[in-house]
């Protein structure tokens, strides 16, 4: 068996996996973000570790059959973040999550000193404030004595892997997602840094995701409850994790949508995806010499938690309640549209200072109404990433939903109208960035052969085909949707 986490945006959820691929048990444990002024976003690197041991404790107590027959623990993290780390190895301050947008300034100097054009080349990302060497350079301009103190800077799975082995070391897909990795040296980029005017050397060594980066020490046993000297396999970004477990190991494998806090759409190629426009982004994949070309949204499903949060407050069935209502109703049709930027927006207008907007409100829209158009707002952002992807030359016959807002099926049905194309919900909706965690554990330890075994756990379990007619029309109401934006991009400047 192998212990896998998920070190997500609102918790850590850790599933144990057999052999077979078969989730024998699964458990989520919260930690808070502090959400504040000018874009903070920043979380308690501790709160995570305390988490992964709340979460390993509670699986093995449910199941203590299983604790000599784990081979390993393996991990999916949150990407783009930074956690400053001293010369022991303990963080200076909180860790700066991908959500955070403080670094705008940090960000037009990076611009500045090497150009997005070719920043974008070497990377295969926008130089962009969610990433996380404008985090660093942040911490550095307004907070010299943390910075001062700052020996390693890791993310989010990283940080749990040292606390739990003693080992420093990142991989190549979380290291693709700092705005510091040269995709085509597969290394960091000496470029960069120098235009960031940052050492080198305050960045891991990069490893292979299967990496087996130590063994759990007897400290580490006492607080989770493992056995010493369990293998611990070094993982990767949440990201290309979702893509393994749903199945999508190359370009054979097609399109795949990811619907949580942030959500994105991604496939999988053997080389980075550039687009002229540079709408999207690519990673490096966990399957060794594959890349996941990806348009992420700042907030997909955290768009849906907004409003059923902001509507229904505490009643029961909120969520079914809403979304029942939303399916009966129509928005973008009725003239209603949400431009879903709560957190800024990265695809496809890598823009900060955007924000979330309701478009045409008339005295009869009411709740169904405004749900219906927040769900069509996510739509169509994710829509202009598959466009993307198809106009470089990506062919798109499907799209498989991941994610815990894939169990919306009104949400499905609105992605197959709005994207022409059929979408599938998966099997395992809720674990499949931890079954990725798992199978490149599995890889690892030996347990499992090759990453292929992926598309043996990876099954669909329903299919939303899009209609003609619907398609066409949102056609259209995608148009004004994208001339809403570019109206009001002026406006959220003035901000």
């Amino acid at each position: 068996m192998i212990i896998s986490h998920d070190l997500g945006t609102t918790g850590d959820k850790a599933t144990l996996v057999d052999e077979t691929g078969r989730v024998l048990a699964a458990v989520t444990e919260t930690y808070d973000t502090d959400f504040g002024l000018r874009g903070k976003a920043e979380q308690d690197a501790d709160a995570w570790w305390r988490a992964v041991c709340a979460a390993t404790r509670r699986l093995v107590d449910a199941h203590p059959e299983a604790l000599d027959q784990i081979e390993g623990v393996s991990f999916s993290g949150q990407m783009m973040g930074a956690v400053l780390l001293d010369a022991e190895g303990h963080p200076v301050r909180p860790a700066i999550i991908w959500a955070d947008t403080r670094s705008v300034a940090q960000t037009g100097s990076l611009i500045d000193e090497i150009g997005m054009e070719r920043a974008y080349a070497i990377t295969g990302h926008r130089l962009n404030p969610t990433y996380s060497l404008s985090k660093v350079m942040w911490v550095r301009d307004n907070e010299p004595e943390a910075f001062a103190r700052t020996r390693h800077v890791v993310l989010a799975k990283d940080y749990v892997v040292h606390r739990l082995t003693g080992a420093i070391v990142t991989d190549p897909s979380d290291a693709s997602s700092t705005n510091a990795y040269d995709q085509s040296a597969q290394d960091w980029s000496d470029d960069l840094f120098a235009a960031a005017g940052l050492d080198r050397g305050l960045f891991p060594e990069i490893a292979p995701s299967t990496t087996i980066a130590g063994t759990v020490t007897a400290e580490a046993a006492r607080e989770t409850g493992l056995r010493e000297g369990t293998p611990v396999v070094l993982g990767g970004g949440d990201g290309p994790m979702a893509a393994l477990g749903a199945g999508v190991l190359d370009a054979t494998c097609g399109a795949y949508a990811y619907l949580g806090s942030s959500s994105w759409v991604s496939l999988a190629a053997d080389a980075p995806l550039h687009d002229p426009g540079m709408r999207t982004m690519t990673f490096n994949h966990v399957v060794p010499g594959q890349f996941v070309p990806t348009a992420t949204m700042q907030a997909g499903g955290a768009s849906l938690e907004w409003i059923v949060s902001t509507l229904a407050p505490g009643i029961e069935d909120r969520y079914a309640n809403l979304l029942g209502g939303a399916a009966e109703v129509a928005a973008s049709e009725d003239g209603l549209y949400f431009l879903p930027h709560l957190l800024g927006e990265r695809s496809p207008y890598w823009n900060p200072r955007a924000r979330a907007v309701f478009a045409g409100l008339a005295r009869h829209h009411g709740p169904a109404h405004m749900t219906r158009a927040v769900l069509e707002g996510v739509a169509f952002n994710l829509y202009t990433g598959l466009r993307a992807f198809t106009e470089n030359g990506a062919s798109i016959e499907h799209v498989d939903a991941i994610g815990g807002a894939a169990n919306a099926g009104v949400l499905l049905r609105i992605f197959a109208d709005v994207w022409g194309v059929p979408v599938r919900r998966r099997e395992l909706v809720d674990e499949a960035t931890s079954l990725g965690a798992a199978i490149v554990g599995g890889v690892g330890t030996g347990m499992f052969d090759s990453f292929e075994i992926a598309r043996k756990f990876a099954e669909n379990r329903a299919e939303e085909r899009p209609e003609p007619e619907a398609h066409q029309r949102y056609a259209r109401e995608y148009d004004v949707f994208m001339d809403a934006y570019r109206r009001l991009e002026p406006w959220f400047d003035t901000l």
